[in-house]
């Protein structure tokens, strides 16, 4: 399995999970309560700082993880396009980067134990309600964990549809990629259970 953690080490690393998780939190929300573009390309230009003030390659490595995210922004450009409230997409598109930007330096610089146990933490509140703790923690584990796997298989699929036909690859393509994330599901239940279960 894949990891989202960045192979470059940055003093980031060395700050505790819940202080990063809190803080992406405030941030997150003081991002989308933003009005003025001014300030709000203030705090891109900012977050865009702390990228290269812990390396280039720290910098390319976050670059690509934002990548996935420009069909959503294309999206989002021709439908303001049309509309003619240009100033409005460029602020939801550039939040919705700068927001995923933040997340991501989060995820990058935090070991997934570490996520874990702040998960596991802050959601034993709930466990007078019936949820499990160790279950939520483990799921959102799995889904960090497999989001990059699910991406670069459904990437190796495109590159076999593109080799076997001259045609693009199209929505037929989503009936695998749903197979092959059953399957992983299925192994990795299978794994869980052979050892003690959750």
């Amino acid at each position: 399995m894949l990891t989202l953690t960045s192979p470059f080490e940055t003093p980031l690393h060395r700050v505790a999970a819940g202080r990063k998780l809190l803080g992406l939190a405030v941030l997150s929300i003081g991002l989308f309560a933003l009005q003025d573009p001014w300030t709000f390309f203030l705090v891109g230009g900012l977050v865009a700082t702390v990228y290269l003030a812990c390396g280039l390659g720290f910098a390319r490595f976050g670059a690509a993880m934002l990548r996935p995210l420009w069909p959503f922004l294309v999206i989002l450009g021709l439908w303001h396009g049309w509309t003619g409230a240009w100033a409005v997409g460029l602020m939801i598109g550039g939040k919705m980067l700068v927001a995923v930007a933040l997340a991501n330096l989060v995820t990058m610089t935090t070991r997934l134990e570490d996520m874990i146990d702040v998960v596991e933490r802050a959601a034993s509140p709930l466990a007078r309600f019936g949820l499990q703790p160790k279950m939520l923690a483990v799921a959102i584990a799995l889904v960090i964990r497999f989001t990059p796997v699910l991406m670069d298989k459904a990437g190796q699929l495109g590159q076999a549809w593109r080799a076997r036909s001259a045609r693009r690859v199209n929505w037929r393509i989503v009936l695998p990629i749903s197979l092959m994330a059953l399957d992983d599901a299925e192994r990795v239940a299978e794994a869980i259970r052979a050892r003690g279960g959750i």
